[in-house]
């Protein structure tokens, strides 16, 4: 309860309640006014969604964001309070995790009946349906994953998460950068409106930061650009710039990422290995590979990388390469599995790739 009402107070949320039915009033006011609203159900995944499904209650959208990749410290078991919970997890984490495995396989078939009932359903990368599938829900990988269902045609365009933090603290600086990606990317409507919708109702947390998706070309445009704020003091510090775990040439991830590739390629570990070699070549601050990121340790292999826009000459050339070869190594990973956009995305852009056949 207290992690919800903080997302209450940094404007993630509009209002709480521990009701169902409550929730269910609220959301249906909402509907019939036209008006949007982000209803904080305080719950138990696994025993919510059996109780909607008893009830014949068929939301147009499901999907599932608990720590399902952690079945002893990040997913509560349904069945005993948060309390209860803690105390076992200390106790009897054996008990523990087979009373989380047991309540994901619940709670998977809860949006299995969703699903046949007419809901869109859709795994958001925590590895929810490979432990139910575990305890015997045979059909736990009916519902897709959110990258094929959804992300994967902007990976084939070496599109994705850009993130960057003003190290001045000022939110000011934020706001500076936020100007600036507008002033970029004029055409970009779903850019627009999420920068707009984030000054709104994304409160910082932290260093004031923010995100947005780009894509190939555009990375190092605005990464250029920010260099050069930095430089004409228009902010106060500089700029770090780096991205999600989750990108379109980082990962190898079967039940995420690189689930369901054209070419059965889903569990290739090469192509984060690269992507970190190359960013370590082309002058990234910092690098990094670690494993499990979403789905968990044993299912996944990430890249990740950090560049500083400092101002400097220096840090021209750094941010032009890494961000120009970062994002085309997605481009070249799905071209190599055999997809036409990411085949036609290198051609437009001139990414030389040597096994791609001339046209």
């Amino acid at each position: 309860p207290k992690r919800a009402q903080r997302r209450v107070e940094t404007r993630y949320c509009n209002c709480l309640t521990d009701n169902l039915d409550e929730a269910m009033k609220l959301a249906k006011t909402a509907m019939s006014e036209k008006r949007p609203l982000s209803i904080g159900l305080i719950g138990n995944a696994a025993e919510v969604l059996p109780e909607m499904v008893r009830r014949g209650i068929t939301p147009d959208l499901v999907t599932d964001q608990t720590s399902a990749h952690d079945p002893l410290g990040g997913y509560v078991p349904a069945g005993i309070s948060l309390d209860e919970a803690i105390a076992l997890r200390k106790d009897d984490p054996e008990e523990y995790i087979a009373r989380s495995m047991a309540s994901m396989a619940t709670h998977v078939q809860a949006m299995l009946d969703m699903q046949k009932a007419g809901s869109i359903v859709f795994d958001y990368g925590n590895n929810i349906r490979q432990n139910a599938l575990k305890q015997g829900v045979k059909d736990a990988f009916a519902f897709p994953g959110f990258v094929p269902a959804y992300i994967r045609p902007q990976f084939c365009e070496g599109r994705g998460p850009f993130r960057w933090a003003a190290l001045s603290g000022d939110p000011a600086d934020i706001a500076a950068t936020d100007d600036l990606v507008l002033e970029l990317f004029p055409d970009d409507v779903n850019l627009r409106r999420w920068i707009t919708m984030a000054r709104e109702q994304v409160a910082f947390q932290g260093l004031p930061c923010r995100i947005c998706w780009l894509g190939y070309g555009e990375r190092a445009k605005f990464g250029l650009a920010i260099n050069e704020l930095v430089k004409s003091g228009k902010v106060k510090a500089p700029i770090v710039i780096g991205r999600d775990h989750l990108d379109c040439g980082s990962v190898a991830s079967p039940n995420r990422e690189t689930e369901a590739m054209l070419d059965g390629s889903d569990a290739i570990a090469d192509w984060p290995i690269l992507n970190a070699l190359i960013n370590s070549v082309n002058g990234a601050s910092w690098v990094s590979v670690h494993h499990g990121g979403g789905v968990g340790i044993g299912y996944s292999i990430h890249a990740g990388m950090v560049v500083v826009a400092d101002g400097t000459d220096d840090a021209d050339w750094r941010l032009e390469r890494v961000l120009t070869s970062d994002p085309g190594m997605g481009i070249i990973r799905h071209a190599d599995a055999g997809y036409e956009q990411a085949i036609a995305a290198a051609r437009r852009h001139g990414v030389k790739i040597p096994m791609l056949k001339e046209e």
